[in-house]
């Protein structure tokens, strides 16, 4: 039993948990409502989203189901607990720790004044550009505050949009694409931006977006999970994930490797709490983890970074991008800088998909072994801090 269900339930008597099914084994499967309705009497009604719930003037829900990812959402106690592990059609129970976003270390005005912003022309978009490749015909889930549609330089980049609500329900039907903060506009630009004057600050300014409101308020984890859910559906090859909970919590581990049994490769930010400290999942071996540099190629102070006990993937981040004075989209039109391993994400998630543009038939371990293969730590970078260092796109396109 995880430690975080275990304390749940030792505590409260009751526990949010994430319920794997027999479906999420198989790249294919979508696990059957049948499966989910036969599974219910296991969830108590209302759980820890009940508050909630009342607050909204709605009924608490028993349970979430989402197919495309093979999981259940719910809250049980001990008996639901023991029933649900002895069930044929359960692979896994695992606990829900509550996720977040992880906020930039500074916004401020900029404007945009150079044909390609330098994070783009330090992992060598341009050359890629060049080479014929924008991420065309490559669909990137984007899973953030939402996005500003309506930008310049969003102006048909935005493929699928959709806002869960509060309560992790999809908003039926889908509202025009928004942002319901900032920085889904700016980390949404940062992956596809398309130019506009001629500047650039998109990576893969022919790549669409199927991007989703998930954060800032509310049930964030069945907000999450019923994004990726939804841009599974879509068929995303890459999703950028600029959240997460603080410190190893192996709970979610079971959703990052449903990822890539379908064939998602998950780029998640590892945090913004400084040296020593590391974001879930962004801290699993199974994910593509990011850090973030400044102009210089030093890692970032405020870039998260820790060594497990581990022999796959000790170190986190896998590497580091630019993250520092990065500025992008803001919504309403117009640019701003912000700094944090928000904004070097989706630099990694934009290279992706300029890779996936080359090689469409790439399986996810040779795409993320060609990003990590082209890395190169500048004078100075200790593996400690830097993981294998920075991607360079054209050696990460020559890797493949």
């Amino acid at each position: 039993m995880s430690r975080y269900l275990s304390q749940e339930l030792r505590s409260r008597g009751s526990a949010r948990v994430i319920v794997v099914l027999r479906a999420a084994m198989a790249a294919g499967a979508v696990a059957s409502k049948a499966e989910s309705r036969r599974l219910g009497p296991r969830f108590r009604n209302g759980g820890s989203s009940l508050a909630l719930a009342t607050s909204l003037g709605e009924r608490g829900e028993a349970f979430r189901f989402f197919p495309q990812l093979g999981i259940m959402l719910g809250t049980v106690d001990h008996d639901g607990l023991a029933a649900l592990r002895a069930d044929h059609d359960v692979v896994a129970v695992v606990g829900a720790p509550a996720l977040s976003p992880i906020r930039p270390r500074a916004v401020r005005a900029a404007k945009l004044e150079s044909a390609h912003t330098w994070g783009l022309e330090r992992l060598g978009a341009p050359a890629l550009w060049e080479r014929g490749l924008t991420g065309r015909g490559v669909l990137v889930g984007h899973l953030d505050t939402g996005v500003d549609g309506r930008h310049p330089a969003l102006a048909g980049a935005v493929a699928h949009f959709a806002e869960f609500d509060l309560m992790g329900r999809a908003i039926t039907p889908p509202p025009k694409p928004r942002d319901s903060d900032q920085h889904g506009t700016h980390t949404a630009a940062t992956i596809a931006g398309r130019p506009v004057s001629g500047r650039h600050v998109g990576m893969a300014p022919g790549a669409r977006l199927a991007s989703a409101t998930v954060i800032e308020g509310g049930d964030a984890v069945a907000r999450v999970l019923g994004g990726m859910d939804w841009a599974l559906g879509l068929g995303v090859r890459v999703l950028s994930l600029s959240l997460g909970f603080r410190g190893y919590w192996p709970d979610f581990l079971a959703v990052t490797r449903i990822l890539r049994r379908k064939g998602v490769l998950p780029v998640f930010a590892v945090g913004n709490e400084y040296a020593g400290s590391s974001r879930s999942p962004g801290n699993y071996s199974q994910a593509l983890s990011v850090g973030a540099c400044d102009t210089q190629g030093r890692v970032a102070e405020f870039s998260s970074s820790q060594r497990f006990d581990r022999k796959a993937d000790p170190i986190v981040p896998d590497m580091v991008a630019p993250g520092v004075n990065i500025v992008s989209a803001k919504p309403g039109g117009g640019y701003q800088a912000m700094d944090g391993t928000s904004m070097a994400t989706p630099h990694v998630a934009g290279l992706a998909a300029l890779l996936l543009e080359a090689k469409p038939k790439v399986t996810i371990g040779r795409l993320e072994a060609a990003l990590l293969t082209s890395c190169a730590r500048p004078k100075g970078m200790s593996a400690e801090r830097g993981g294998h260092g920075i991607p360079a796109g054209v050696k990460a396109l020559e890797a493949l």
